[in-house]
């Protein structure tokens, strides 16, 4: 097992995807579940400021996640009471307030318990805030990807005009600082490198340059 955590647009995905793939492992990427709970909340009008409102949501939904194919946009397909989530992982509205349902202990707690069901067959790559330290704690191989706020800011920005949409570097950053002081300061999993993992910091490095750096520690 491979946990892969960091702050937001750290490059996590992109690079579990690819060592995964060169392990012959699967992906799955944790964020995405926490999008799918935010987008049911926002589609049956669950105020997620409300914890307990919330909590009970996701505590009463039914949640499937799966691999998606190769080349599709998510890396991680995920079902909430059988409609596909996975379209609408990176609407705005979903962006805007994923930070806020995921420092939900309920709906952490709720997800945990999925997250580690996936992992038990072993041969998996977990990407997330909390993997080493909480899902997954006793992981093979732990790995904290970061990168200064500058960066990832523009790593999104080119994310999302190659995609063919528009965004503007500052708003970018200013909701990654904003997101990193929710992920670290929660008061369930706050965002940390997990004991013993091994730091790498991307500012330097290109996608290849890290996968190859996680398949050695890994094998």
């Amino acid at each position: 097992m491979i946990a892969i955590d960091g702050p937001a647009a750290s490059g996590k995905s992109a690079v579990g995807v690819a060592v995964a793939g060169r392990l012959g492992f699967r992906f799955f990427d944790t964020g995405a579940m926490y999008r799918a709970v935010t987008w049911l909340a926002l589609r049956r009008n669950v105020d997620v400021h409300d914890e307990a409102a919330v909590a009970a949501l996701v505590e009463a939904a039914t949640i499937t996640v799966r691999e998606t194919d190769p080349g599709s946009a998510e890396a991680t397909a995920v079902l909430v009471d059988g409609d596909d989530a996975t379209p609408h992982l990176r609407d705005p509205e979903v962006e805007a307030n994923v930070s806020l349902v995921s420092r939900v202990p309920g709906v952490r707690r709720a997800l945990v318990l999925i997250q580690r069901a996936l992992a038990a067959e072993g041969g998996v790559v977990m990407a997330g805030r909390d993997i080493g330290t909480v899902v997954l704690p006793d992981a093979d191989c732990k790995i904290y990807l970061d990168a200064s706020r500058e960066v990832r800011a523009e790593r999104r920005r080119r994310q999302i005009v190659d995609a063919g949409g528009e965004a503007d570097y500052n708003s970018l950053l200013a909701d990654l600082e904003r997101r990193d002081g929710i992920d670290s300061s929660r008061k369930t999993s706050p965002l940390t490198a997990a004991p013993g993992a091994v730091i790498i910091n991307t500012d330097s490095l290109n996608i290849d340059e890290v996968v190859e750096r996680i398949v050695e520690l890994a094998t």
